[in-house]
């Protein structure tokens, strides 16, 4: 339910074009009463997200958490598949739980350098070494995440993130202005994404300051980021997250597209999908 992204797109085409049934395991919920269970449903065609319900308060693949899981996810791939499964990590956290799994293969796709992000787990070096180790093949999402893993394995390989040119290549032509920036007027500088501590607040408030003829739309979710941090002017519109659907139409609409990020450790290895989005 949160921003379609890499994970999303690469997974939803393997069910799509191959055929073959994909299971998303998300990162597990707070259930206060009653066992463990998941929560499932398709999300696209092939595709079964599964989100664990536990009654352990830390959140995400931590440590306390692992014991549960590993005896969901057996008893899950029983109900769900008939065989061995190739096993795809977004994240080194959750590596503890490939005990739980027959894997015939073992893919790690970098998608970020999480280790650089606000709030990382300190254990999250350690799982990642744990992770290549166990990998039969490694993708990065850039060259710089590549550069960073080629010598700490035998089969890495820079993957770079494309395009969904059919989806977004409708910006293109003109298309209806979405109703929450249409009465703003122009010029508009636009961006959507995940607002976190990526993103360069000062950059803004003195965009906003230095120019208040200039109409900033900001699309995406805060998220580890306290919203009162963000500058608030009247020429900034922080319009929240959107659905993916509608992106095109907002992005049509605009005259600059942004990407406003910090330099800083969080964006060291940055490889935007969203460049090739706005192209």
């Amino acid at each position: 339910d949160f921003v379609w992204q890499r994970p999303q797109h690469v997974l939803s085409r393997l069910a799509a074009r191959h055929g073959r049934p994909v299971i998303f395991i998300e990162e597990p919920v707070r259930e206060e009463a009653g066992s463990p269970f998941w929560e499932k449903r398709y999300a696209q065609p092939g595709v079964l997200v599964c989100r664990p319900h536990t009654a352990v308060e830390e959140a995400g693949f931590s440590a306390k958490q692992v014991p549960e899981l590993r005896g969901m996810v057996a008893s899950l791939l029983k109900e769900e598949t008939s065989g061995r499964c190739d096993t795809w990590f977004y994240t080194p956290m959750a590596v503890p739980v490939l005990d739980a799994l027959d894997a015939r293969i073992v893919v790690y796709d970098a998608m970020d350098e999480l280790a650089g992000f606000r709030f990382a787990p300190p254990e999250l070096p350690a799982r990642e070494e744990e992770l290549l180790r166990a990998a039969h093949v490694v993708f990065t999402g850039g060259p710089s995440l590549y550069r960073a893993r080629k010598s700490r394995h035998h089969n890495v390989h820079c993957f770079p993130s494309s395009v969904d040119r059919e989806h977004f290549g409708r910006a293109r032509s003109a298309m209806p202005d979405p109703e929450p920036q249409r009465d703003l007027p122009r010029p508009r500088l636009g961006f959507f994404g995940v607002i976190d501590e990526r993103m360069d607040l000062g950059l803004l408030d003195a965009i906003a300051r230095s120019h208040p003829e200039w109409n900033v739309v900001m699309l995406g979710p805060v998220v580890k980021i306290d919203p009162s941090e963000l500058p608030r002017h009247p020429n900034i519109h922080w319009l929240g997250h959107q659905p993916y659907e509608a992106l095109p139409a907002f992005l049509a609409n605009w005259d600059i597209c942004l990407m406003p990020f910090a330099l800083n450790g969080a964006t060291r290895f940055i490889s935007p999908t969203k460049t090739l989005e706005y192209m």
